[in-house]
């Protein structure tokens, strides 16, 4: 098509009268047709790597709602499966890895040239999706950034302080950095070939940024992503490229600067007013929604919703959640909220 699609216009710096709009966890527990398909494939890393009906879940909120974007159906935990740990869900409690602890761990994990064998169910879903999408629908593809996937390979699973690597980059610094620096080239790779695939924007999710504080945030929410965005932007000049240091809290100021990326997503613990003053001010913004409002509707819904695209209103934004939408939220409030932000 020759207008710019919505989102690629946003990340390009354009102020839009009505702001695109799509959903972290877009694809998910909260749409019934979600539930039958992943009870389908059996189980859920089947489906993330049955390539057809990866995209079937990926297309049904395009479907059902329009968003302006599709993001590819995964999980940000299929690269350190691919790069040789053990991975496997626990109904009820989610992921479970094994775990790097000391150096001989570490040396079973692949070199990142690796990785492909495992995830080109992936790239698939992602040919797929291009073939198959709304040709005005923007395909987004990820990855999780390093900092919060080495949380899970230390630990082998979500902690509620990610204490396991913190003491690991604490006690044993060189072995951390090693993990850091496979998981950046793992994810320059990943997320390029997603991008040969059909991906025209890419997302980082670092989702335990926030922990981090001073001098650790830049070594290993900065730096890594900074790395990751160089490389991609050498060899995809023109993809545009999202971050999300979910927690940064102040540290979202400069984030894009600091790391090249096109566009920071907000979590909801800041305002859209101070960031509107402070970050939106250089470089386009997402967010920032509180997923909560998906589950209990109503007025306040509508209020915060235009609250936010007003306060966001001078400058170029992507209207989002200010993390992934929860199994309990009910799809009529997605709707509601869409309706919303597209009607005033």
């Amino acid at each position: 098509m020759t207008q710019k699609k919505k989102i690629l216009a946003a990340l390009a710096g354009e102020t839009l009268e009505t702001p695109p709009i799509w959903m972290m966890r877009q694809a998910g527990r909260y749409l019934p047709e979600y539930r039958a398909t992943r009870a389908q494939a059996g189980d859920f890393l089947s489906l993330c790597y049955n390539s057809e009906l990866a995209a079937e879940v990926t297309l049904q909120p395009i479907r059902r709602y329009g968003f302006d974007a599709s993001i590819l159906f995964a999980d940000i935990l299929l690269l350190p499966q691919a790069l040789g740990a053990d991975l496997w869900f626990v109904t009820g409690e989610g992921p479970r890895l094994s775990t790097i602890q000391i150096e001989s761990d570490f040396e079973k994990i692949k070199p990142a040239s690796e990785i492909h064998d495992v995830l080109n169910p992936i790239y698939e879903t992602v040919r797929i999706l291009r073939r198959e999408l709304p040709e005005d629908t923007t395909l987004i593809g990820f990855a999780g950034a390093p900092w919060t996937v080495a949380t899970y390979m230390v630990a082998g699973r979500g902690t509620p302080d990610q204490g396991p690597a913190h003491a690991l980059k604490d006690e044993n610094p060189a072995l951390f950095q090693q993990i850091i620096d496979r998981l950046v080239e793992g994810t320059i790779d990943y997320l390029s070939k997603q991008i040969d695939a059909g991906a025209e924007v890419v997302k980082l999710f670092d989702s335990w940024a926030g922990s981090l504080k001073g001098v650790d945030f830049d070594r290993y929410a900065v730096e890594p992503t900074q790395k990751i965005i160089s490389a991609l932007k050498d060899r995809h000049p023109d993809i545009p490229i999202i971050a999300f240091p979910r927690g940064a809290g102040e540290r979202y100021v400069g984030f894009a600067e600091a790391t090249g990326a096109d566009c920071v997503a907000l979590d909801d613990g800041v305002s859209p007013e101070w960031a509107a003053e402070h970050v939106q001010k250089s470089i386009c913004v997402q967010g920032n929604l509180k997923s909560s409002h998906m589950v209990t509707g109503g007025q306040a819904l509508e209020d915060e919703t235009r609250h936010i695209v007003k306060a966001f209103g001078k400058g170029p934004h992507i209207f989002n959640l200010g993390h992934g939408i929860t199994p309990d939220a009910d799809p009529e409030n997605v709707q509601l909220m869409i309706d919303t932000v597209r009607n005033g």
